[in-house]
């Protein structure tokens, strides 16, 4: 027999081909995330970084505000737009911020087949830790990196998030062997093929890093009388070079963003906390409650007492359905 036909006969006896190991990983995460997220919404974790999220129905495009995160999608797809740009994230994507942003966001999903996602907030005091345990202190390689993007999720990152998956279905094993995880994750993400992003945030070398930095301080003090002038001068920038980069990085003027961020966390306020109109108005700085309903509306498409009532609507748990006999374990409604 000849080299190659004994490759052949080798072949040909072989056992089936396993199955594809990706795929019973993306399997077991749909289970895990199932299990851990009992209603539609975020869903809080044993760790104060990582939430949980679920949608049993499609939305078309919505303001949205995302914190510095890594956002992975294990069943389902959200496409993200900012400016002229769209960002899919999926079961293949994964999407990164490095630094906070308001966008809009589209959602497909449906009750046979819910959106089910992991969000991890990025710790900047992590991430620096991490660029000097790796001794890098080169900055950004890139001139003109990007605020958000989408990546291909590799298989260590992959497996990482598995990982922390099991371990936050542990109560034992969630405090003890999810920070670490979390860190791995962050490792991986900051040095795969976009973590110049991640590094440029944390650098004032280039005017990427300078906007970051605005951006921190608009959410550290939003309540505040922000203006455009001292913004620019923290930056050490002129006004026009600061206006010029800002809408570079965020798609939008300073002020619209601060404007933006204010209205967003009075969104959170109402629907989440319970404040009535009045009081979210004032909470987040604005001294009219006409004006500030005003511009909620402009923005989200419907008046503060309609979000709630909407948001509330969408949080109403189904009426009770009988079980079939044949049913033995139930992870979600």
């Amino acid at each position: 027999m000849t080299s190659v036909s004994f490759a052949a006969a080798v072949a040909t006896a072989a056992p089936p081909a396993a199955a594809d190991p990706d795929a019973a990983a993306q399997q077991r995460m749909v289970e895990l995330l199932t299990a851990l997220t009992l209603q539609d919404g975020v869903t809080p974790s044993a760790l104060d970084s990582v939430q949980l999220l679920r949608s049993s129905r499609a939305y078309p495009r919505t303001p949205v505000m995302y914190e510095p995160s890594i956002v992975i999608v294990c069943q389902g797809r959200k496409r993200g737009f900012l400016g002229d740009d769209v960002y899919i994230y999926d079961a293949q994507q994964y999407l990164v911020l490095s630094v906070p942003l308001p966008f809009e966001c589209e959602t497909e999903a449906s009750p046979e087949k819910p959106l089910l996602a992991i969000s991890i907030r990025v710790d900047l005091t992590m991430v620096a830790e991490l660029l000097m345990a790796l001794n890098d202190t080169r900055g950004s390689a890139v001139s003109e990196p990007s605020g958000i993007y989408a990546t291909p999720l590799d298989a260590q990152l992959g497996n990482a998030v598995l990982r922390l998956l099991e371990a936050l279905a542990s109560p034992c094993d969630a405090p003890i062997l999810g920070p670490s995880i979390v860190r791995e994750i962050c490792y991986r993400v900051l040095t795969g093929v976009q973590g110049d992003a991640i590094r440029a945030a944390l650098t004032h070398q280039h005017h990427f890093g300078r906007i970051a930095k605005a951006l921190r301080r608009i959410h550290a003090d939003y309540r505040g009388d922000l203006d455009v002038d001292t913004l620019a001068r923290e930056a050490g920038m002129s006004l026009a070079v600061f206006h010029a980069h800002f809408k570079a990085v965020t798609s939008t003027s300073p002020m619209q963003y601060v404007k933006t961020t204010r209205l967003h966390h009075a969104r959170l306020l109402i629907t989440h906390d319970g404040l009535n109109v009045s009081a979210a108005a004032t909470r987040v700085g604005y001294e009219s409650a006409s004006q500030f309903s005003r511009e909620f509306k402009r923005l989200f498409g419907l008046s503060p007492t309609d979000e709630l009532r909407r948001v509330r609507a969408i949080n109403e748990p189904p009426a009770p359905r009988p079980e079939p006999p044949a049913r033995r374990y139930v992870t979600a409604v």
